[in-house]
């Protein structure tokens, strides 16, 4: 259920773009809620479980992107 929501999340992305490139700063979070709220996963879950997984996404991207 979370995970079908993860996986469609791709395309909603919030960047910080500065002189040195652009980094990811998580999702936005309202269009994740949105969605959950679309696809019938109960808000609190979104809300409970999304944060922590944003956080391993940022994490996990953008040390991929600084490796380059």
């Amino acid at each position: 259920m979370i995970w079908d929501l993860v996986l469609r999340l791709g395309g909603q992305m919030r960047l910080a773009i500065g002189l040195g490139g652009g980094r990811i700063t998580g999702w936005d979070m309202p269009a994740a809620l949105a969605l959950g709220r679309a696809l019938d996963v109960p808000e609190r879950l979104v809300a409970e479980i999304l944060p922590d997984i944003e956080a391993v996404m940022v994490r996990e991207i953008n040390k991929g992107s600084s490796d380059e």
